[in-house]
């Protein structure tokens, strides 16, 4: 078995890997120190060697660098993989490593940093014995210019927490695989001004897109109202622009939606001004809303989000209050009705948390018998959170995740009830990446450290806070994900389609 193993990673700079692109491989001796003083040895097995860089479990600031040309006229983005494997007899499943990629190209006439990205730190579980090859996904899209050189550092990370082997690992390989451009989204909405934070719900088989628009990142200005539109093929063309909510003096921004008993939209609006309100709203058709309620609750929120169906309780959606400072003083909670919408019963679940012990932004779904998955934000990071529970959301579990891939990252989920996958997207501010991560619900449940690699499926602006706030819906066999996207003071309202997922990527066990 070893030989095997030795000689298919031998072969691997050689072979295609995906059925559209061949990664450009950079073995061990075609990289050299980048950092701190790993070494390059031969692993060996028998007869069987292979070189590979030695990087130590215990000092940290060891890194390897490369050079990658050559790359197809095509490319508009790379992702990057490295082939990690390990000797040491004390290697098994219950150990994990953290390694991140730093890119960077070779621009003509541009400073060497001026296309530089650090990577996010990436946590996966070591195989269950030695000498068995691990594929690593470390950046699943670094947008390109095909026809500079890229430079590739790899780093491994022991002075992560979440680095539990403190053994060497071997870094035998570097794969980058050229990626064609992903489909441009369609315009929502793009008159000038601040259109942001959109809410998307599918009614039957319309589209209806809920969002705000002001002149800046604020909440409370009394110009920022609330709009909506519909489409009625899969957000190619939209139908115009109609006013849900402009109250003088109030800044109105949309921040929960789901569907009622009998399949009309719920929107859930913030109301901002001499007062702090929410407001909850009904439409059957995406043009016409009606006031629901104003529920009057203890605790005010700062949001109530998405709305979701839970069997013997009713309407359910989570909540999150806090002044996102460093004080203890924030909470999250539940809301629930059990008349569809009219009148709703709040319930803390925690409060007293640190800014770094926040949920905030969550997204929910009933998984059935009892069982609740929900993933929210982290406003300091370094992962999103797991919230799980398994008594329809009287008591909840609060876990981190192995996510890391974030920035002020809103999550939406989908959850497909035939197959039971769950389908997390959020938005990766900064780098103008809108993320997918596809798993299998009952698997993840009690598994939070277990989230597969991301994959890019829309780009939008670069910008730290004038993008993101992803938010989705389905219809039939395809998702669709309303995010905004620009440089203030303009931005627009977007939204991408694509096809819901068949299968997950195989569980590790």
């Amino acid at each position: 078995m070893t030989r095997f193993l030795l000689t298919t990673l031998l072969a691997t700079a050689i072979t295609t890997f995906g059925a559209d692109a061949t990664p450009i491989s950079l073995s061990a001796n075609q990289m050299s120190i980048g950092t701190g003083q790993p070494s390059l040895v031969l692993m060996s097995s028998g007869s069987m060697q292979i070189p590979v860089w030695s990087l130590s479990g215990g000092t940290v600031g060891q890194s390897v660098v490369g050079l990658v040309s050559g790359l197809p006229q095509d490319c508009a983005a790379v992702k990057v993989e490295i082939v990690v494997i390990t000797t040491d007899e004390t290697t098994n499943a219950s150990f994990e490593d953290v390694y991140r990629v730093h890119l960077s190209q070779l621009v003509d006439d541009a400073p060497f940093t001026s296309r530089y990205s650090l990577g996010n730190t990436v946590r996966t579980a070591l195989p269950a014995a030695p000498f068995h090859s691990r594929t690593i996904l470390l950046e699943s899209y670094y947008p390109v210019q095909p026809d500079a050189p890229l430079w590739v550092r790899i780093q491994r990370e022991p002075g992560d927490p979440g680095d539990t082997f403190t053994r060497p690992t071997g870094l035998a390989m570097v794969k980058v695989t050229p990626l064609k451009a992903l489909a441009q989204p369609q315009v929502v909405q793009d008159v000038s001004g601040y259109n942001s934070w959109p809410m998307m719900q599918a009614i039957g088989e319309k589209l209806v897109c809920v969002y705000s628009r002001g002149s800046a990142h604020t909440i409370h200005e009394g110009s920022r109202d609330l709009y909506a539109r519909t489409s009625t093929d899969g957000g190619k063309t939209w139908t115009p622009e109609t006013v849900v909510a402009n109250k003088p003096d109030y800044g109105e921004v949309p921040a929960g939606k789901g569907l009622d008993a009998n399949g009309a939209m719920l929107l859930w609006v913030r109301r901002v001004g001499p007062e702090w309100h929410h407001d909850l709203y009904r439409t059957t058709d995406g043009v016409t809303f009606t006031l629901v309620a104003t529920p009057k609750i203890a605790v005010r929120p700062m949001q109530i989000t998405d709305i979701f169906a839970v069997p013997k309780v009713g309407l359910m959606a989570l909540w999150f209050d806090g002044d996102y400072g460093d004080k203890p003083t924030n909470s999250w909670g539940t809301v629930t009705s059990s008349d569809n919408g009219s009148t709703w019963s709040q319930t803390t679940i925690e409060s007293g948390l640190t800014k770094a012990d926040w949920p905030t932004e969550p997204a929910a779904v009933y998984l059935g018998e009892g069982k609740i998955l929900a993933i929210a934000r982290t406003e300091v990071g370094p992962t999103q959170w797991q919230i799980v529970s398994t008594d329809s959301g009287t008591t909840w579990k609060r876990s981190p995740t192995n996510i890391g891939d974030i920035m002020g990252s809103t999550p939406s989920l989908i959850l497909d009830a035939k197959t039971g996958l769950v389908s997390n997207y959020h938005y990766h501010r900064g780098k103008g990446l809108l993320r997918r991560r596809v798993v299998d619900s009952q698997h993840i449940f009690d598994k939070p450290g277990h989230w597969p690699a991301s994959e890019v499926v829309a780009t939008g602006s670069e910008s730290t806070w004038d993008a993101g706030n992803v938010n989705a819906t389905v219809i039939g066999d395809t998702h669709y994900l309303s995010f905004y996207s620009g440089k203030a003071p303009d931005t627009s309202v977007l939204v991408s389609a694509l096809p819901a997922p068949k299968a997950a990527p195989k569980a590790k066990k």
